[in-house]
């Protein structure tokens, strides 16, 4: 991020410099010891992870990807199958469903931006063998419905809780909710690594087990194969920096819902935009606050002219992705999906955004409706 950017959108350095001593001892007792991959402190993390979403277990991978993959491979989900997804995720979410040899099936989503749970229904076939529902930006997914589903026609839930950590549903965090969970820690995820990481929970052991082997080229020990797996492990250098940054997790959490809070207030009555919402029985953690409006990119050219620096959180839905042609769908397929393509803006928030600065964001946004198209400076 530069620094003639006024507001800007993350801010890692400031969040690393705040635990700088902190994270190089962590590095410094990983390289006094030498034991570089896996090991201890992956294995403290794993069991820290694990008891932070209430799960029994946790096993950690080398990204978000990886832990999408591995968890539909370890079920068993392969050619022949199919899994229900949502059109408007990041692209890993339908791919690592091609990649272990399956069919990804979408369903539009809702007003929430999650996976429209009344449509789902329609597109299970003999065939389906899973529904993997994503928590988009830190909001869970109507996870009640989902089980309610899954249970009548006997499918499994994983669930893409790469934006979500720490979000809950009726009191349970998720990543607990379904058969397994799947995380991403990559450095702009709400708990990041300094590099790709990734994390995978369930409370079923003979799952966690199959997928510890399954990170690990399949090897029992090693000199023994079970079967052909990758190699998705997690480095140790980042397990224990990790593990120092979980310990802010509610901390920073708490600040972006109040951040959430404050945008959410200041913003509800702004002509044409329309802010998320959340349910009394949810708690979303603010990965993204996604506004949507009719005039996302004038209004994002206004933000950037004023300084302010703002992403699109995903302007091309998947099936409209130059990969995504081979699924079968075409403009049009999903309605709701394509349109809030072309309104959603996300906003700056992190833990370390000033007040001042998310005020200016809220005059910046409140001053553009306020003036005409020809007196916009």
């Amino acid at each position: 991020m530069t620094t003639a950017t006024t507001v800007p959108y993350v801010d890692l350095v400031a969040q690393n410099a705040s635990l700088k001593p902190l994270l190089l001892a962590a590095v410094e007792r990983v390289l006094d010891h030498g034991a570089f991959v896996l090991g201890r402190e992956v294995e403290t993390f794993e069991e820290r992870f694990a008891e932070y979403c209430g799960t029994r277990h946790a096993v950690a991978v080398a990204s978000g990807t990886a832990a999408l993959t591995l968890t539909l491979q370890s079920l068993g989900i392969g050619a022949g199958d199919e899994v229900i997804t949502a059109p408007n995720s990041f692209v890993a979410s339908v791919s690592s469903i091609s990649l272990v040899g399956a069919k990804p099936v979408l369903v539009d989503v809702g007003a929430d931006r999650n996976i429209d749970v009344a449509k789902v229904e329609a597109a299970i076939t003999s065939r389906t063998k899973a529904l993997l529902p994503v928590h988009l930006a830190g909001r869970p997914a109507d996870h009640d419905r989902l089980v309610d589903i899954a249970g009548r026609h006997d499918l499994l839930i994983v669930e893409d809780a790469a934006q979500a950590i720490g979000a809950e549903h009726r009191g349970r965090r998720v990543g607990s909710l379904g058969t397994a969970g799947a995380f991403s820690l990559h450095p702009l995820k709400n708990l990041g690594a300094f590099g790709d990481g990734g994390m995978i929970t369930t409370n079923d052991e003979q799952l966690a087990m199959r997928m510890r082997q399954a990170r690990n080229h399949g090897l029992v020990s090693r000199d023994e194969c079970e079967f052909w797996s990758r190699n998705e492990r997690l480095d140790a250098i980042q397990a224990a920096m990790l593990s120092v940054k979980l310990d802010c997790l509610e901390d920073w959490t708490e600040t972006l819902r109040e951040q959430a809070a404050f945008y959410r207030e200041h913003l509800r009555l702004v002509p044409d935009v329309r802010v998320p919402s959340e349910e009394p029985h949810q708690r979303a953690v603010y990965h993204a606050f996604v506004i949507c409006c009719e005039q996302r990119d004038e209004l994002r050219r206004y933000l950037f002219d004023h300084c302010i620096d703002t992403k699109i959180h995903y302007p091309v839905p998947i099936h409209l992705q130059p990969a995504g042609r081979s699924l079968g769908y075409h403009e049009g397929s999903f309605p709701v999906a394509e349109r809030q393509a072309n309104e959603i803006l996300s906003l700056p928030i992190h833990p370390h955004l000033e007040p001042s600065q998310i005020e200016r964001v809220v005059e910046c946004i409140a001053r553009y409706y306020e003036s005409g198209p020809l007196s916009r400076v």
